[in-house]
């Protein structure tokens, strides 16, 4: 007899706590990002008619500026539609990107005043 209520109790503490590892998430959950912190491009929301620097292409196109070195890109989608479409073809397109220019990025450090001692 004192073996089957050591096992009742045993089985008993078992449930209990595996009871508590399942609603631990329901009572505190897990924070969700949409967005990942270390991302490195930024998309101009909106589509802009854009021309490329040596005046070869005009295009609407999305935005999108490369956080590490400054390059801006645009993205024709060929019609003011925020995604890359064409009216005339009936299947998914592939936009491929041209450079439109640069930010000097790096010369934003070199105005960052010193501190100032007393």
């Amino acid at each position: 007899m004192k073996s089957l209520r050591t096992t009742n109790v045993l089985l008993a503490a078992i449930a209990v706590l595996l009871l508590a590892l399942v609603l631990r998430p329901l009572r505190a959950p897990d924070p969700v990002y949409a967005q990942s912190p270390d991302t490195d491009f930024f998309f101009e929301p909106g589509v802009f008619l854009v021309r490329g620097p040596d005046d070869s292409r005009q295009a609407y196109a999305k935005v999108v500026v490369d956080l590490r070195n400054g390059r801006v890109w645009g993205f024709p989608t060929l019609t003011p539609l925020p995604y890359p479409s064409d009216p005339v073809y009936n299947k998914p397109q592939t936009s491929h990107p041209f450079e439109l220019g640069r930010f000097a990025i790096e010369d934003t450090k070199k105005f960052i005043p010193d501190a100032v001692t007393p």
